[in-house]
């Protein structure tokens, strides 16, 4: 049996989604977990409209909806009573086909996964440890733990998503940065009398609590901070924090399905890439739990890896494709590591920030904000993750209205036109908003690259597209290059600088309406 060329070490989410997307890919790999099966104790919810647009490339989007459910309000208490409430409903609307923000356990959506995952024709291997890994310029060589037995193995690529203690990280030498918070923080699956679909946080000082439904078994994932314990105090449970967490969220717990305590983290890794070895997820960073970013942020990983793996195994570009994982991926997660834990200290502070953030910015301006487009916008565009751009990767170049190499392609709908559609093929494509010219065809044409036209209208500027513009499409639905004018020798140049080869067939390199 031939060895897959591809070994994924971790299978929660940003390891199931890699696999998914290298087997849409068409690349086979191998993928292992130490534990038994999907973890039960989940305290990832948020699943945000990127990552339902990268579902819909492979088919299971609305699946994925189905499982789930929409939050339509949020309600931020502080010392037991209401502070303000906040319609989200589709806060989003026409900046996404999911412009909702959308509550799926994190267990639930791992089993939905490996499912899907195993239509796909991969099956996770289980109780499968990896003991050792080395590499060198022509691959892997890694030794797995299974059934008691030791398994020699060679890959060309191993790629860890295993988790905050990452064995493949801590085998490479690569270091971990950041800090832990101080605090213990719980997860519980409990019953709540009279609760809705609606999410509820509390925002105080070393008091922070979130209460999010959970549709598949009407109950409700509680999240929070465990008040301070004494030395030497026994193992917590539920009832350790009940009066306060009742009492926070103004809510009255009935039953208690399981209960979990952990440590929260802000730290990523010096490096994503080391020659053959890839870190994604929270292998690579750790978050707090402000926006629900970090196991988006993981799939995101997966998504941006899997097919520059695929395109260099396949023989369509150079290794320096590879590199524009780590070019692209750490500087986003920095960012968002350095954003969301400077928001969670506010939030938690007991100092004059934390006072004025929750006395008078959370119950007066946020209401105030929200009132108007601009601000949902921008709020949803942070949130829901496709503002990402890579607008500095040697990937991205040029620009076309309000546009720029390296932006995600802004979602198009007019009734008749979806120029995600297109994205279903998970490759390379041009996209012109009007008026081929026959030069850039001809340009298409030759290097194989599919080309879908549109017309340009109201909704296509609404979206920021550009007049007559044309977008080079990655395979990620990200932006290569912008090209205002329909400028030829542009693509050319990418492809021989990157080794890229588009290939679709010769049937598809002609404009086809959408």
């Amino acid at each position: 049996m031939n060895t897959p060329p591809v070994l994924i070490v971790g299978a929660g989410p940003s390891g199931l989604m890699l696999a998914l997307r290298l087997a849409h890919h068409g690349v086979a790999c191998r993928i292992i977990d130490k534990n038994s099966g999907p973890g039960q104790a989940s305290r990832a919810m948020a699943v945000h409209a990127r990552t339902l647009e990268f579902y819909r490339q492979m088919g299971f989007a609305d699946e994925v909806v189905n499982l789930g459910i929409k939050i339509n309000t949020v309600h931020v208490h502080e010392g037991g009573e209401e502070l303000v409430k906040l319609a989200l409903g589709e806060i989003g609307e026409g900046l996404s086909p999911y412009p909702f923000v959308l509550s799926l356990p994190q267990d639930e959506h791992e089993r939905f996964l490996v499912g899907k995952l195993a239509e796909a024709g991969v099956q996770v291997e289980w109780n499968v440890t990896l003991d050792l890994w080395t590499q060198d310029d022509s691959e892997v060589q890694a030794i797995l733990l299974k059934s008691g037995e030791r398994q020699y193995c060679t890959f060309n690529y191993i790629c860890g998503c295993d988790g905050a203690r990452s064995k493949v990280r801590e085998i490479a030498g690569i270091a971990l940065s950041g800090g832990t918070y101080d605090h213990l923080y719980y997860v519980a699956d409990a019953k709540v009398a009279g609760s809705n679909s609606d999410l509820h946080a509390h925002l105080g000082a070393n008091s922070f609590a979130l209460m999010l439904p959970v549709r598949t078994s009407g109950m409700q994932r509680l999240i929070g901070i465990l008040p301070d314990r004494p030395q030497g105090a026994p193992t917590p449970v539920f009832d350790d924090v009940r009066t306060e967490v009742e009492t926070l969220l103004n809510i009255q717990v009935e039953q208690v399905n399981w209960f979990s305590t952990y440590k929260v983290h802000h730290r990523v890794a010096t490096h994503f890439r080391e020659r053959r070895c890839f870190l994604l997820g929270d292998a690579a960073h750790l978050h707090s739990p402000v926006g629900g970013q970090g196991m988006n942020t993981g799939l995101g990983d997966a998504v941006n890896l899997a097919w520059k793996l695929a395109q260099k195994l396949h023989g369509r570009s150079h290794d320096a494709l590879l590199d524009t994982y780590e070019a692209e991926r750490i500087v986003f997660a920095r960012k968002l590591v350095a954003s969301t834990d400077r928001a969670f200290q506010a939030i938690v502070s007991q100092g004059v920030t934390g006072q004025v953030l929750r006395k008078w910015l959370v119950p007066h301006a946020l209401p105030f904000l929200s009132g108007f487009e601009a601000a949902r916008r921008m709020l949803f565009k942070t949130v829901s993750q496709i503002q990402i751009s890579y607008e500095d990767s040697a990937l991205s170049a040029g620009h076309a209205e309000h546009l720029r190499g390296g932006d995600r392609l802004p979602w198009f709908s007019d009734g008749t036109q979806d120029n995600f559609l297109a994205l279903r093929s998970m490759d390379w494509q041009l996209h012109i908003y009007g008026t081929p010219a026959p030069e850039l065809l001809d340009e298409a044409r030759i290097l194989k690259l599919p080309v879908h036209c549109y017309t340009f209208n109201v909704a296509a500027k609404f979206a920021g597209l550009g007049r007559d513009a044309a977008y080079l499409v990655r395979p990620d639905g990200h932006i290569a290059l912008a090209l205002h004018q329909q400028e030829s020798g542009a693509l050319r140049a990418l492809a021989l600088r990157l080794g890229l080869h588009f290939g679709a067939p010769e049937s598809q390199a002609a404009p086809r309406p959408m």
